[in-house]
């Protein structure tokens, strides 16, 4: 039997297909603690070694994201937006303006790779290289990438431009709805702190894709620059970028004359209309009205940017449900993070943004098979913001949106599952889904508690986060991250959905 598996194994591990690549003859430098390098180029293949900060190693192709690596008499592959390009070109440096406002600064020279910060009209940088239609440069201490169709390349001016754009940037303005801040420039530091978006912090260091801000009472804190726009010279970020439109989500919305909802109403809008933003008012968008006149509008009851295409509320057809069945029903099912926000990292390098796709793909599966009708938030390594999930949430009117995490602790023995809920209406949700886990696992049950998360808070349906575990304790990560586990703890969810919907 040992025979027959390792020849499946062997015949397996070497027929996945083969990702498209380009030619690449770059050499870049380790920007982060330490990074792993995979057998393959992405998140879910096997870490078959690591480098540490500082580094230096050839690229020899490139897929997405990331890159392929020479190894003495081996390659591997490694994350690009954890790297700093080292020899782009033959050493000159150029100075170049954006000619747009909002031209993304990406890791790799790839309309697909991350982007690592945005350039506005005007703004300069240094040029270090070019890659075909692409130019590698430095902005604000950050190394990346800019097509070279959006800027201008300055003659006389080199280097007066790049004494000015090498200084240190002196703000960070925050772009996603929340932001961990952290002890350390890792993602599996501790966490000491969440900021909000439009919130701006002096920048104390830069570091590699990492910024040192200062907080309130002289303390200090790292987050990572993709979530934020950096700027110099006391210039804020908000006059640099286009803060784009909302959409409304719903008809008969209201729009107020002040940021709080006991405010007169200013106006009513329909689902799909669109207002310019003029600025952030904590959980309020200001915008402009078509007469021109200032108002006010919640966060929650609109879309931004891509969430754009969510315009009209999803019409469910009404269908009578089967006892025993989820037919009839709507699932949202949201799998935390992805993208380059990989939520806790395990001690024993699990990232958690992996394993919730996992687990979601398998939920997914059951409750279908169940005839419950599935909206998935995310179905590939992407981020979405939080007001998003919610959005979907709403639109499709989700009669369970559930949430997937799995949990971290600076203490290494804590162990076990939580289910939370935020508003009474989802506490029957909670506590049934979490002992259809609790028949299901063999974990310590922390039971269902009251949590104020932003996709539960702020969503209208009856919703839930489940924290399947903590990856911060080494046995229990070793639990969590197999197949049996999945299988049981989607299987008690599912057992709980059903439980639910059949009581209510």
């Amino acid at each position: 039997m040992s025979k027959w598996l390792i020849a499946y194994i062997l015949l397996f591990s070497f027929s996945y297909d083969t990702p498209t690549i380009y030619a690449n003859t770059e050499s870049v430098t380790v920007d982060a603690n330490s990074v792993h390098i995979r057998s393959g180029p992405g998140l879910t293949y096997s870490v078959t070694g690591s480098l540490s900060q500082g580094e230096q190693v050839d690229v020899i192709s490139t897929s997405g994201d990331w890159y392929q690596i020479q190894l003495g008499n081996s390659s591997g592959w490694i994350a690009s937006w954890l790297t700093a390009s080292a020899d782009h070109s033959n050493g000159t440096s150029t100075a170049i303006v954006s000619q747009v406002n909002q031209l993304n600064v990406r890791s790799s020279p790839s309309s697909s790779s991350a982007v690592l910060g945005r350039m506005a009209a005007g703004d300069e940088a240094v040029m270090t290289g070019q890659d075909g239609e692409w130019a590698s440069i430095t902005f604000n201490g950050t190394n990346g990438w800019v097509h070279t169709d959006y800027i201008t390349q300055l003659t006389g001016e080199t280097e007066p431009v790049a004494e000015k754009v090498a200084s240190s940037p002196e703000l960070f303005t925050v772009s996603v709805d929340a932001l961990n801040v952290r002890k350390n420039a890792d993602l599996s530091s501790k966490r000491i702190g969440l900021i909000h978006q439009g919130e701006s912090y002096a920048i104390k260091e830069v570091n590699g894709n990492w910024v040192q801000i200062s907080l309130d009472d002289n303390e200090s804190g790292w987050v990572y620059s993709f979530h934020g726009t950096l700027s110099s010279n006391g210039k804020q970020a908000s006059e640099e970028t286009d803060l784009g439109t909302v959409t409304i989500l719903s008809n008969g919305t209201n729009i107020r004359e002040a940021a709080t909802t006991s405010s007169q109403i200013a106006a009513r809008a329909d689902a799909g209309e669109k207002f310019p933003i003029v600025k952030q008012d904590g959980d309020w968008y200001e915008i402009s009205l078509p007469s021109g006149d200032p108002a006010f509008i919640a966060k929650w009851v609109v879309s931004t940017g891509d969430d754009s295409s969510l315009t009209e509320p999803v019409m469910k057809e009404s269908i009578p449900r089967v006892a025993g069945t989820l037919k009839g029903l709507t699932i949202v099912i949201d799998p935390g993070h992805g993208g380059n926000d990989r939520g806790t990292t395990g001690t024993r390098g699990t990232d958690e943004k992996d394993i919730t796709i996992l687990t979601s793909e398998l939920l997914a599966a059951k409750l279908k098979a169940a005839g419950a009708n599935v909206i998935t938030t995310r179905e590939t390594d992407t981020y979405v913001s939080l007001r998003k999930r919610v959005a979907i949430s709403n639109q499709h009117a989700a009669d369970a949106f559930i949430s997937l995490h799995y949990d971290a602790n600076p203490d290494s023995s804590v162990a076990g599952f939580t289910t939370y809920y935020s508003h009474q209406h989802q506490h029957a949700l909670a506590s049934s889904v979490n002992e259809g886990l609790a028949s299901s696992v063999n974990l310590r049950n922390r039971g269902s508690q009251p949590g104020d998360f932003l996709v539960l808070r702020e969503n209208r349906q009856n919703a839930i986060l489940i924290e399947l575990g903590f990856l911060s304790n080494s046995a229990e990560e070793r639990t969590v991250t197999s197949d049996m586990f999945r299988e049981r703890a989607t299987h008690g969810i599912y057992q709980g959905l059903l439980d639910y919907f059949n009581e209510n």
